[in-house]
């Protein structure tokens, strides 16, 4: 990438003050009364809630929107349909506004795709691949299937070769097809509605895609709002994408005037929205518990300067951010922490790298306590070791 004058420049502190302000997550936006208006504009500010784990993407939209709970998400999930249940960053699944859906799915849906993981008898063909999209979009259009009706449903409408049991799943073997249901999700086709029973369903949210370039743009610039100062390598990972697609994605947005460089400590060069460049003078305070797989946790880099020390031993996964749930001190991973509920009983064991002094024990307390708001729950809190190892 072309190198161009650096006309800011912005530690890490600055950078990491501004992100957990625009999380929601900062003592200073705390006092200040500023907080996501409610679970869509949560899950907005951190660009998606992670949600392979639901109960996970709810505590991340609670900490965020003050008085949500866990059943607000639900109703704004399967009821008033403010967000959205389906396949988002590193073709994970995640809660999206819906409101936003359509820059999400031109965004995903323009990333190149890779080279098949599977062997190559379990290969599908590009136009195999068209057929079954358009397969699920039609089978799913007005109506709510389980994986083995939707199944049924695209095999009779593509052919026997879509069944074919190819694909590795859980202690069984699945169908071809099913190699592209993140896919389908990211084109549009499919997001998730309200399980039956135990069993999850899908549907055609009827969303039709922006513009791949737009959308491409908008996700850029709203991830450096969120997470920036970032290099296109910073975004490539959080996304899951190839770094030189990413490289010329933010080469082109520079040169249009849609991003500008700073320097950024510990990273040389690094980017941010155009115009975006004021950050706090206070370096972060507070205390926080972050749920697995929290955005913040995730997003924010150098995961090095986030997880210093021993907490990148402690609470990461051979260097994999979100497998444990994480203590925030003063805006940097200090511990982690695990929940066991039993009815409306939630034990909490927080587990902190260094003792807290009796300010930031209190702080922890305000926090478990909101824990069990969000949580609709009864927490009762132990300071010592966290046994439980990480989330696969």
């Amino acid at each position: 990438m072309t190198t161009r004058a650096r006309t800011t420049t912005v530690t890490w502190s600055q950078a990491n003050a501004r992100r957990l302000d625009r999380q929601f997550l900062s003592e200073a936006a705390s006092s200040a009364g500023h907080a996501a208006r409610d679970a869509a504009g949560a899950a907005g500010a951190m660009l998606g809630a992670h949600a392979q784990v639901l109960s996970a993407a709810e505590l991340s939209v609670g900490l965020r929107a003050p008085g949500t709970t866990r059943t607000d998400v639900r109703t704004a999930l399967w009821t008033d349909r403010t967000l959205v249940k389906t396949f988002g960053p590193r073709g994970t699944v995640h809660l999206l506004p819906a409101a936003e859906l359509a820059m999400w799915t031109g965004a995903l849906s323009a990333l190149p795709r890779g080279g098949s993981p599977f062997p190559k008898h379990a290969r599908m063909t590009p136009d195999q691949v068209e057929a079954v999209v358009a397969a699920v979009a039609d089978a799913l259009t007005g109506a709510e299937l389980t994986i083995d009706e939707l199944s049924s449903e695209v095999i009779s409408r593509t052919g026997p070769w879509a069944g074919d049991l190819v694909m590795p799943g859980f202690q069984e073997m699945w169908p071809r097809w099913r190699q592209v249901l993140h896919l389908a999700g990211h084109r549009g086709a499919l997001c998730y509605a309200a399980n039956r029973g135990r069993k999850a369903t899908y549907t055609n949210p009827g969303t039709v895609p922006m513009p791949a370039g737009e959308a491409t743009a908008e996700l850029v610039r709203r991830y450096l709002r969120a997470y920036g100062p970032a290099t296109p390598g910073h975004f490539a990972q959080w996304l899951a994408a190839p770094r030189g697609w990413a490289g010329q994605l933010f080469e082109d947005l520079a040169g249009a005037g849609a991003i500008e460089e700073v320097a950024f400590e510990d990273c040389g060069g690094a980017w941010v929205a155009a115009g975006d460049t004021r950050f706090p003078s206070a370096p972060p305070r507070g205390v926080r518990l972050l749920p697995y797989f929290d955005a913040f946790t995730i997003a924010s880099r150098p995961r090095e300067r986030l997880f210093p020390g021993a907490a990148y031993e402690r609470a990461l996964a051979g260097g994999q951010a979100g497998n444990f749930p994480v203590l925030l001190v003063d805006g940097t991973v200090a511990g982690v922490w695990h929940q066991r509920r039993s009815g409306r009983r939630i034990a909490v064991t927080v587990e902190p790298l260094s003792p807290l002094d009796a300010r930031r024990t209190r702080a922890l307390e305000e926090q478990v306590a909101g824990l069990g708001e969000v949580m609709e729950g009864t927490p009762e809190l132990t300071v010592g070791k966290v046994a439980v190892g990480a989330h696969a």
